[in-house]
This record gives structure tokens, C-alpha cells and sequence, in this order.
């Protein structure tokens, strides 16, 4: 791990990353830990699902704080954002991480409560994620990443509802792409294909076999999207901005 002040794409840097218990959110961490990244915010909703990756990290040198969030409270989700601002003297870089799938259904099976979750956490977490980071970046501008997915980009049968609001995600973020270049803050998505984990815990054998063969390369790794999201994080990325980064493994070739 690169400690603090040691050169890296990201030294000094401090971010927030949310669903940082889940594979994607901790590899995005300790990505941007070797990257120099001073202090890292892990946001979960299950506080405890971020300890251990937290205590790592702070051998490393990191400074971290771990706030349970429920993406879906935008209230809290301000409150979380300026707590790390005061913590660690501003913010540079924010991970709309957290997420959650739909049932494995057709349309007609989907019920209003099930389609209303899982927007509710996808879009609506990642909107009131952008804006409390619009809220504290505009004097000073930063990064903003979203993860959204192929789903998004791509038709997935039995997915409505993930697709659905993966697809907003992107959307959202063109827009305020636009919105706030000229505060000098860039907003960019990766849409990865299908990787193991916990949010797919309840997703079928059979289907989660289906998605595998549609991927080229096959599953991917949470690893595997990390240098995507550094990169935008990092200002290599300096002149990127409203961009959906495809990591898929191959999966949306025609």
C-alpha cells in the first residue's frame, strides 16, 4: 500500500466512498489508498461491514472515518458530506458506489414496492450523492464517479428495474456534467459488467450463469474496475467529463 504523501495518481487526495462494505466499494479503497490518498470516508449502511478494511487501512496511514449512510436519506447524506469536508479539510473526489439489484422477474411479476427499492437506492442514492458533492465542490471543484452498469446501456430481461435505473444513472450524470463544468467539477459513470457479489446473493444459479456466458472474458472482478474509477479520479482524467466508461469484460459487443 502507498502511504500518504507518497507519489501517486492520487496523493493527498480525500474522498467518500458509499457501499464501501461490499467487493467493489473496498477494492475502490484500497485502490486509491495505493494511490496516495490521504483520507478515505467509507460510508455503509451496515457500519460494521467496513471495519476490518478500515483497520487495514489505517495501519497504512490512511485517516478514516465510517459513517452509516442510508443513500436513500439525502438529509443525511449532506450531513455525512460536510462531516467529511470539516474532518479532513475538503473534499476532492466522491464514489456513488452503493446499489442493490431487482428480483430476477418479468414485468408483469415486478411489484411497485420492488421497482420503488430498487431505484430508490440506485438513482435516487446516486442523485443525492451528486448533490451533496455539488453542495461542497463548487469553490474548489473535484470528481465525482458513478457506477452504474451495462445494464444501463444494454436490454437485460428479467431486470427492469435495475436497468431501469442503472440507465437514469447515466443519464444523471451527463447532465450534471454539464451543469457544473464550468465549477470545474467532473462527473463521469463506469458501467461494469456482472461480478460476484453480496448484491447478487439473491439472484438465481441459472441466471447468473446465463449473464457469465455473455461475457466474453467471463466474470469480472471488482479489481478489475478499479483502474477505470482511478483514472477518473486521478488527473489524468483532467479533460473527462459526462463519460460512461464500459468495463464488461466484452459483455455489450454485438
Amino acid at each position: 500500500m502507498i502511504s500518504p504523501g507518497v507519489a501517486g495518481r492520487l496523493a493527498g487526495r480525500t474522498a467518500f466512498i458509499t457501499g464501501a462494505g461490499g467487493a467493489l466499494g473496498a477494492a475502490i479503497a484500497e485502490a486509491f489508498a495505493r494511490e496516495g490518498a490521504r483520507a478515505l470516508t467509507l460510508s455503509d449502511i451496515r457500519v460494521e461491514a467496513v471495519g476490518d478494511l478500515a483497520a487495514r487501512l489505517r495501519r497504512g496511514g490512511v485517516e478514516v472515518t465510517t459513517p452509516e449512510l442510508d443513500v436513500t436519506d439525502g438529509d443525511a447524506f449532506d450531513r455525512a458530506v460536510r462531516s467529511a469536508v470539516e474532518a479532513f479539510d475538503g473534499l476532492d473526489l466522491l464514489v456513488n458506489n452503493a446499489g442493490a439489484v431487482s428480483p430476477n422477474a418479468r414485468i408483469h411479476n415486478v411489484t411497485t414496492d420492488d421497482f420503488d427499492r430498487c431505484v430508490r437506492i440506485n438513482l435516487t442514492g446516486t442523485f443525492h450523492g451528486v448533490r451533496a458533492a455539488a453542495r461542497v465542490m463548487r469553490d474548489r471543484g473535484g470528481s465525482v464517479i458513478n457506477i452504474a452498469s451495462v445494464a444501463g446501456l444494454t436490454a437485460w430481461p428479467y431486470a427492469a428495474p435495475y436497468g431501469v435505473a442503472k440507465a437514469g444513472i447515466i443519464h444523471l450524470t451527463r447532465v450534471a456534467a454539464l451543469e457544473y463544468a464550468k465549477e470545474r467539477i467532473r462527473i463521469n459513470c463506469v458501467c461494469p459488467g456482472a461480478f460476484p457479489s453480496a448484491i447478487h446473493d439473491g439472484v438465481p444459479d441459472g441466471a447468473m450463469d446465463v449473464i457469465e456466458a455473455r461475457h466474453p472474458f467471463g466474470l469480472g472482478k471488482p479489481q478489475d474496475l478499479t483502474g477505470a474509477v482511478t483514472y477518473l479520479a486521478s488527473d489524468e482524467a483532467a479533460w473527462t467529463t459526462g463519460q460512461a466508461i464500459v468495463v464488461d469484460g466484452g459483455y455489450s459487443l454485438p
